[in-house]
């Protein structure tokens, strides 16, 4: 039989319309978003829900089955089986789950949807292993409950007789061949207790692990299509996930709403025209970008109007759940409208605070929610039933509200069931109920084999994309238990064999399932002693190291705000960095006409490392990515053609002027000292003009520090700093302007607040940004995030009240793009009010 399936209607102001010719509702299990369009055919979503036929493995049973659903409720539904609850069912159906199932559905498909230029087979839940056929040809694989699959198949649909069949194993007999086929060694546990009465090798099959049984549940593990299907079609561009996330700059006082957003494209598109709208917060930006081919990510943000009031999201007992509506709109470079999103966003900031306690070996463990310590109050969410599609609405929200009027402000998502449906978040973040987000991991190990893995890595991927907006959903948990059962030996593992378990623990869960939740990142990574960080750190002690280094010349960053301290550590550990490398660096240089003991004539300088492998501390000057770090524009400089180089010996203040020009030059040194409260110089000094032939390295300065200071002010070391720079007879400046500090910059005296600002603006060429101060600023650094491109100069000693900086942009940038990026630093911003 043929089933003809209607177009959806969209959905505006919760109201429904049917629009014609055209449908605009792109259903989509990430995010939750409704998506419209103005202006034509720009997408078709053709939903294949309903009815499909269903039979067991010879065909002895065949029945309709509703999709979504398992065939469990479908044999329930048809009168094959009673409850499967009443007493001893769950033992006398074991049957079911030993054969092998197959859906099917028979469908019409309509030219309009043929003649798109994609056709895609979305299937949003399958449970679990199986195979997908389309008119008799394979489409794809499925082998994890908790990710989506999607397969392109345009050219294999038909008019009138589509026939879309799904072929499930049994998911007992696959965990049984897949524990087979790892013959290396056995990966615990082989079965649950005699007890539980439930099936083996849950562990090596990526569906519900309770489903199997557990102590608290029946064995019930079913097969079905327990999420929608459908089809969606489109001539440019596919929204393939979406999400929006605040982030709070506490200094400022601002919000800024980061939207981020994965989109599939057939061709490049040049000029798309991207809006942002917070209407009732009276914040709008519209962005410029180039959509490449194929499937990427964009992120854009937008700066929340400072004179609008962001009404704040609040745990249960603790404050209200305000939300937002966000527009989006995209258009074409031409002004046609692609299509639109309209979403909720929260605003609320998350802190997972790990500090000292006085009189204990440990450190604290509490979340700090919109900056206020909250004592957690709740329970652990198990599955509301073994069969999903029995979970009505009402019943979902029911146990939630109970939750609630319990006093409840937190509920644990546990591991061993599913990650819920997007109305169990929507709900909680309606109800203020926080989140501790379990993957799905339970009280076993796990095998690491390359395919094992890689479905984990995209399950992972899609979860936290399809979860990161709600803002109910507080921490990510790696698993339940299962370091536990290692370290206590649940499963009685000779110790001979342990290490392979360890490593097998790390791989998955650190190596893997760690690495992409990096990506989003919870608070609890953002410390520099998390476990998180060192994790990623590779060379024994390396960050206690660093910190050591840094404590030398700084005072090591002490905000009692966690997530704070972690960036100044950060900015502080690149700050050192720089300098001890260009100080070296400087002495490599400075070296080299010079023989002293033997010592000297040094020609070249090579420091470790230029680039990343991955995200992690190391020794680069450049991120994983591309980013520069303060030591890449450091470098620019210590590396530059002429440049001068001051250092002290025995008292004295020598400054060399090195030149790797080929061409001889006559040069003196200006020498400027200031006051570190005070932007202009107490006094300038200037050398005689001395001759520097090209390839060397000559002093042309000397002079007793001491003298130095008493003659200029009565400066003392801890008050006073040196600029200087090289300059030509006719007053020609060659080189950079360099500095010397006479202590160490924890010990300076007069440092005053900046109060730095920075104002994006554009010339013909280029971007370029005026930074103003009040005050000396060392090492100012300027940041927009993931704005592909670079500075002409970064980390600089802002000894002037306005500096103009060039910011050269790898892609189309817009001011509006770039000042909403940009963020400011300095030396002072970690110590001064």
């Amino acid at each position: 039989m043929t089933q003809t399936r209607k177009w959806l209607p969209s959905l505006v102001n919760n109201e429904v319309k049917m629009v014609p010719r055209v449908f605009v509702l792109l259903l989509s299990s990430f995010g939750f978003l409704e998506v419209w369009s103005h202006g034509g055919p720009v997408s078709l979503v053709q939903s294949l829900d309903g009815e499909w036929k269903l039979w067991n493995s010879n065909k002895s049973l065949s029945l309709p089955a509703r999709v979504p659903g398992c065939v469990h409720t479908a044999l329930q539904e048809q009168g094959f089986i009673k409850d499967p609850y009443f007493r001893f069912n769950d033992l006398l159906y074991e049957w079911i789950s030993l054969d092998n199932w197959t859906y099917a559905s028979t469908f019409a498909v309509s030219k309009e949807v043929r003649s798109k230029q994609k056709v895609l087979l979305v299937l949003d839940g399958v449970d679990t292993a199986a195979s997908i056929w389309l008119n008799g040809v394979s489409v794809g694989h499925t082998d994890n409950m908790f990710r989506q699959y999607v397969f392109p198949v345009r050219d294999l649909l038909t008019g009138e007789e589509n026939v879309l069949t799904v072929h499930f194993l049994s998911p007992v007999l696959y965990a049984a061949q897949k524990r087979k086929a790892h013959s290396a060694y056995a990966v615990p546990p082989e079965c649950p207790p005699d007890v539980q009465k439930g099936q083996c090798h849950v562990n090596f099959i990526r569906k519900a692990q309770s489903s199997f049984s557990w102590d608290w549940g029946p064995s019930f593990p079913g097969a079905g299509l327990w999420k929608g299907v459908r089809l969606e079609a489109f001539d440019l561009l596919r929204l393939d996930r979406f999400a929006t996330f605040p982030l709070y700059d506490a200094k400022h006082s601002a919000w800024t709403l980061v939207v981020e957003m994965l989109l599939d494209t057939l061709q490049l598109m040049n000029g798309v025209q991207i809006t942002l709208d917070v209407p009732e917060l009276l914040s709008r930006a519209t962005f410029s970008t180039n959509v490449r081919q194929g499937n990427a990510k964009y992120s854009f943000s937008l700066s929340i109007n400072v004179s609008s009031k962001v009404k704040l999201w609040w745990p249960n007992g603790l404050g209200g759940q305000p939300s937002y509506r966000l527009l989006i709109t995209v258009c074409s470079e031409d002004g046609k409208s692609l299509y639109s999103v309209r979403s909720k966003v929260y605003f609320r900031t998350v802190e997972l605070v790990q500090e000292p306690i006085v009189g204990s070996p440990g450190l604290s463990f509490y979340f700090r929610i919109n900056g206020k310590p909250v004592f957690l109050k709740g329970s652990n969410w198990i599955p509301a039933h073994s069969f999903q599609d029995r979970v009505t609405p009402d019943a979902l929200r029911e146990l939630l509200r109970s939750a609630t009027d319990a006093n409840m402000n937190v509920l644990r998502v546990w591991g061993g069931g599913v990650y819920e449906r997007d109305a169990f978040y929507d709900t909680c973040d309606e109800l203020g109920l926080m989140v501790w987000q379990d993957f799905m991991f339970a009280c076993a190990m796990y095998p690491t084999d390359d395919d094992f893995l890689r479905t984990v890595r995209e399950e992972v991927y899609q979860q936290i994309w399809r979860l990161k907006s709600h803002p109910s959903v507080i921490v990510w948990s790696a698993n339940n238990e299962n370091e536990a059962a290692l370290a206590t030996d649940w499963f009685h593992i000779p110790g001979w064999r342990r290490s392979i378990y360890l490593k097998d623990y790390v791989t998955l869960y650190v190596n893997n399932i760690m690495t992409l939740v990096k990506q989003v990142s919870v608070a609890e990574d953002r410390s520099f002693n998390s476990r998180f960080a060192d994790h990623r750190q590779h060379h024994l002690d390396g960050n206690q190291q660093m910190l050591k280094q840094a404590s030398i010349h700084f005072p090591l960053p002490n905000s009692s705000q966690p997530l704070t301290r972690f960036t100044h550590t950060l900015y502080l550990t690149q700050v050192t960095q720089a300098q001890c490398v260009k100080t070296q660096t400087e002495f490599y240089r400075r070296s080299r006409s010079e023989l002293l003991g033997g010592l000297g004539h040094t020609m070249g300088a090579l420091y470790w490392q230029l680039n990343d492998i991955w995200q992690g501390p190391s020794w680069s000057s450049i991120e994983f990515g591309g980013k520069w770090k303060m030591l890449h524009y450091f470098a620019v400089d210590f590396f530059a053609d002429v440049l001068p180089v001051a250092f002290e010996d025995d008292g004295e203040l020598l400054i060399y002027a090195i030149s790797d020009l080929s061409q001889d030059l006559k040069l003196n040194v200006v020498v400027s000292v200031y006051k570190w409260s005070d932007l202009d110089p107490i006094c300038m000094l200037r050398s005689k003009s001395a001759a520097v032939p090209g390839g060397s390295a000559v002093p042309v300065f000397k002079r007793s520090i001491a003298v130095l200071l008493v003659g200029c002010g009565n400066c003392s070391r801890l008050s006073c700093l040196l600029a200087f720079h090289l300059e030509d007879e006719n007053g020609a400046r060659h080189g950079p302007v360099n500095h010397h500090f006479l202590c160490s910059p924890k010990d300076a005296v007069g440092l005053r607040p900046p109060n730095i600002t920075a104002k994006v603006r554009e010339n013909e060429t280029e971007l370029l940004v005026d930074v103003e101060s009040q005050a000396i600023a060392p090492f100012v650094w300027l940041d927009v995030g993931d704005v592909e491109g670079r500075f002409g100069s970064n980390g600089f000693l802002m000894l002037s009240r306005k500096k103009t900086v060039a910011f050269h942009a790898r892609r189309n940038t817009s001011v509006t793009q770039l000042s909403r990026a940009l963020t400011v630093i300095s030396l002072s911003d970690l110590y001064l009010p």
